[in-house]
């Protein structure tokens, strides 16, 4: 099989799974340095890939232009511009497979991602829960790329990356000898989020404890939090609202560790390669969800037979009437950060 010059890759959402195939193309451009990627995703998700050189970012507009059939075929005109001779479907839903059915009819190969559901349902089922850990989500992508027949291998290492601070935060940084730590405390699940009281503990400890704390999310509830406690506390800074995500992305490269839920706020750290404590409640990182580059001694959880029950934490897991992520403590994660920084 030769090997394809120019292949669209093809991952329309979440942004923490986009995210991480950023992190396999970085991985992937350096054994190949001669392919060309032609990236498809969300207009917002651009930064991610801004930095890959051998990358180009197509724009997908699902609610717009490339909304439904006729959507589709136009976006495959698009993309036909490209001349690519192969696709890599890193999503596999039916979006991308009536792309990927469109492109063979073209004569191009496509191979697609295996999601593994039959295991993860295994792993998430109660009774009979089968808890081993599966093959992360970056493998799963690179064996999409080595069915194309490239012979990828991964390094699962984090790659620290250098970017200067956006202007408007060289102020949040001035302080030169004090630990900058950022906190990603929300999710698109409610179970998959640490309680705010409890986690308002953890914020204080590291305000009095003299850490320059950047809280990390979006939306305007998450704003309010963020800016109560910048508010309330001292070297507390709220970011929601306030830079955009490539942005964003350079001011977690200048952090000195990421405290997020199984959410983009870990991802977006291991694309920068900084190190983050992760917290999982209804989830768990056997599913192959953990941060790329990120070890499983900083996930911090509970132990239980319920766990977990859930792939996307979008339903409860109740253990011995109490929520999973409710079993951490706020006391279980300021132990870690002091073993950790």
């Amino acid at each position: 099989m030769s090997i394809p010059a120019n292949i669209v890759v093809t991952r329309f959402s979440a942004m923490g799974d986009v995210a991480m195939v950023a992190s396999v193309l970085k991985e992937l451009i350096k054994q190949y340095p001669d392919i060309r990627i032609i990236m498809v995703s969300r207009p917002l998700f651009r930064a991610f890939f801004e930095d890959i050189t051998g990358v180009t970012f197509h724009p997908f507009d699902p609610k717009g232009k490339h909304k439904g059939l006729t959507g589709l075929r136009k976006l495959k005109i698009e993309l036909d511009t490209y001349q690519a001779d192969a696709v890599a479907d890193l999503h596999f839903n039916l979006r991308s497979r009536i792309l990927d059915m469109l492109f063979r009819l073209s004569g191009i190969q496509v191979q697609q991602l295996d999601k593994g559901r039959k295991e993860k349902k295994q792993l998430t089922r109660f009774p009979n829960k089968v808890l081993k850990a599966l093959k992360s989500t970056p493998e799963r992508y690179a064996d999409v790329f080595r069915q194309l027949g490239l012979s990828l291998t991964l390094s699962g290492k984090l790659a620290k990356v250098v970017k200067p601070l956006p202007p408007m935060a060289l102020a949040l940084f001035a302080d030169e000898e004090s630990k900058k730590i950022g906190i990603a405390p929300f999710a698109q699940h409610s179970y998959k989020v640490f309680a705010i009281t409890k986690m308002e503990k953890v914020v204080q400890y590291l305000s009095e404890a003299g850490y320059d704390v950047y809280i990390f999310g979006g939306g305007g509830s998450e704003k309010v939090v963020a800016e109560k406690w910048e508010n309330q506390f001292t070297r507390v800074h709220s970011m929601i609202g306030k830079f955009k995500l490539n942005e964003e992305l350079a001011i977690i490269a200048n952090l000195d560790l990421m405290i997020s839920m199984d959410s983009s706020g870990m991802h977006m750290a291991s694309l920068m390669g900084i190190r983050c404590l992760s917290i999982w409640g209804a989830t768990h990182p056997y599913a192959g969800f953990l941060g790329y580059g990120q070890h499983y001694e900083d996930c911090i959880q509970v132990d239980h037979p319920n766990r977990p029950n859930s792939v996307y934490g979008n339903k409860p897991c109740i253990c011995d009437g109490i929520e999973a992520i409710d079993l951490i403590t706020e006391e279980m994660i300021i132990q870690r950060i002091k073993e950790v920084v």
